[in-house]
């Protein structure tokens, strides 16, 4: 059964190859040195503009490591481009990209620090029926830890900024690495203000 399910996600562009591929999570520790500066040593960014990693599922990191790859060889046309992140990622393999996933996944995630704000869960759960905004909770979870197996990442206690600048992102186009353009359908109908207290609401989760 776990076999058909995998091999229906990867018809479906759900899971990439680096991330079918068995992560070790020991040589992946080893190989998270040069990552340290910017998400700390267990994956817990102290910086507001980096993602936490830590407890993020490892396809959907290996799978992020791979766009970004491809985003630095197409020249933004396709995957994730980031100036930053395509220098981190020039050398990585498929391998490497599961190793750093597998690492990641197996640390815990501090708590976030956000304040709950009741505005910011009434969309997160509730969407906006007629402006069209789907409700976060139905790929996100109601805890915001995601659903690994579909690609959705986990957003609970991920850092504020780094929350708003990716569906700023998503919202003007510059960030385009959603399966299905799902994250861009529903980031183009949120005003700043959504993005405001749903960004807080999802930081604001235990």
């Amino acid at each position: 059964m776990k076999k058909m399910i995998f091999s229906l996600l990867l018809g479906l562009g759900l899971v990439n190859t680096a991330s079918a591929l068995e992560g070790n999570a020991e040589a992946g520790k080893a190989k998270s040195a040069l990552c340290v500066a910017c998400h700390g040593a267990d994956g817990n960014s102290l910086v507001p503009i980096y993602p936490k990693l830590a407890g993020q599922s490892a396809a959907y990191i290996a799978k992020q490591l791979a766009d970004f790859k491809t985003g630095a060889a197409t020249a933004g046309k396709q995957g994730r481009n980031d100036p930053v992140m395509a220098g981190m990622v020039a050398a990585l393999s498929e391998q490497d990209m599961a190793d750093l996933g597998a690492f990641y996944a197996a640390q815990t995630a501090t708590p976030g620090t956000a304040a709950m704000n009741e505005a910011g869960k009434k969309l997160y759960f509730g969407g906006h029926v007629k402006r069209k905004i789907t409700a976060c909770v139905a790929c996100h979870g109601a805890d915001g830890k995601g659903m690994a197996s579909a690609g959705f990442p986990a957003v609970a206690g991920q850092n504020l900024d780094y929350l708003k600048s990716q569906l700023t992102k998503f919202r003007d186009g510059t960030r385009a690495n959603d399966n299905n353009n799902v994250m861009r359908n529903i980031a183009v109908r949120l005003s700043d203000d959504d993005i405001a207290v749903i960004s807080e609401y999802m930081a604001s989760l235990k």
